[in-house]
């Protein structure tokens, strides 16, 4: 079969760096970045936090082939700013979006969860029939497929 190992997906070959960056001479204030095993939930991230900067003229990626775990993301900036500048600048931007979007996402979580004790606990005593049969069920469900985030 054609597939690569598993491994591949994300252990970095001995020699080879995780991001490498080649200058474009033909274009100014432009570079290509290789970014070793990364896919396109990454690139197209990068790429749409690249062109919110006001700095950065264009900001496009390709993966070369489906088998391989890299893409090529290309970067060109105004003058006075490099584009392995910007490319920094997005990455940090974008790693603290998605650390805002998981606290979001705990607190919600931890809100709910709170919500779903104050309501069985209200529904709490004696004779509560079928449902609380079904809701100890799916009770003991949640608790079963809990992930800690």
């Amino acid at each position: 079969m054609n597939a690569p190992d598993r491994f591949e997906l994300f252990v970095i070959p001995e020699g080879r760096k995780k991001v490498e960056m080649e200058v474009d001479t033909r274009i100014p204030n432009a570079a290509t970045f290789r970014i070793e095993r990364e896919d396109h939930t990454l690139a197209n991230m990068l790429r749409a936090q690249l062109l919110k900067d006001p700095r950065v003229l264009f900001a496009g990626y390709k993966v070369p082939h489906p088998l391989e775990h890299n893409f090529l993301i290309k970067v060109q900036t105004v003058p006075g700013t490099a584009p392995g500048e910007a490319l920094k600048d997005a990455t940090s931007e974008l790693i603290s979006e998605i650390n805002a979007l998981k606290n979001k996402f705990d607190m919600d979580v931890i809100r709910h969860r709170t919500f779903e004790d104050a309501k069985q606990s209200q529904a709490g005593g004696v004779g509560r029939g079928y449902e609380a049969d079904q809701m100890s069920g799916m009770d003991q469900h949640r608790a079963a497929i809990d992930v800690d985030f």
